[in-house]
């Protein structure tokens, strides 16, 4: 899954408004931020295999450390924390804990059984979601433009900046979301992970947008 972890992040401003997107994305991708500099390390492995699922030619057979559900339950637990002692904002914290638990918890929806329980388990969970390509897309474009309204009617734009710099980041999602489908596959771990680097970049660009909207007083 991809933009479905984005629209965790843009559907958590409706409840934790004090908090910028920047940082409701970094929590909701958090994992997957973490995985690329894992695999150019040597910590975590990934096989390119064309047929693993209807979906994805990846094989996600090594990536205890960024994804099994005990170490991300640590990563929530300190992404939490560090939040709360920067903040003072328990609720957030909280919500952005379970931010980070989100994306293990869509993972575990959409991966085939290869998500580890804890790093050297033999017990490895997932529905298999991508194993049913066109559920696969409507699930994930559904979750996508579920989040896009409920940031839309939990911010508004105080500038053009905060309207089409908003937009072109849906925009650009988007195009990376539709491009990996079309595309064929990488030729090898280290290119998977130099483009998944790329990801950080959305980073900042939410939070630029964020500080060019303000929190809507009523619902639009």
């Amino acid at each position: 899954m991809f933009i479905g972890h984005f629209a965790v992040g843009l559907a958590a401003k409706k409840i934790a408004p004090k908090t910028s997107l920047g940082t409701l994305f970094l929590s909701a991708q958090f994992i997957d931020l973490l995985w690329p500099i894992f695999l150019l390390i040597g910590l975590e492995h990934v096989r390119i295999d064309p047929g693993n699922t209807a979906f994805t030619p990846l094989d996600f057979y090594d990536y205890p450390i960024s994804h099994s559900l005990l170490t991300v339950m640590g990563w929530a637990i300190g992404f939490g924390l560090v939040y709360l002692l920067i903040s003072r904002y328990p609720k957030s914290a909280w919500v952005l804990a379970l931010g980070v638990i989100s994306h293990w918890l869509l993972d575990l929806v959409t991966h085939r059984p290869d998500l580890p329980l804890a790093p050297g388990s033999k017990t490895f969970v997932g529905f298999g979601l991508w194993n049913y390509y066109a559920a696969s897309v409507l699930v994930e474009l559904t979750l996508f433009v579920a989040g896009v309204i409920f940031y839309l009617r939990s911010t508004i734009a105080i500038n053009r900046i905060g309207r089409y710099a908003l937009w072109s980041l849906l925009a650009f999602l988007l195009i990376i979301w539709l491009t990996n489908m079309v595309s064929p596959p990488p030729p090898n771990e280290q290119a998977i992970a130099y483009a998944s680097l790329l990801l950080w970049l959305v980073v900042p660009w939410a939070y630029w947008i964020d500080r060019h909207r303000r929190v809507a007083e009523k619902p639009e």
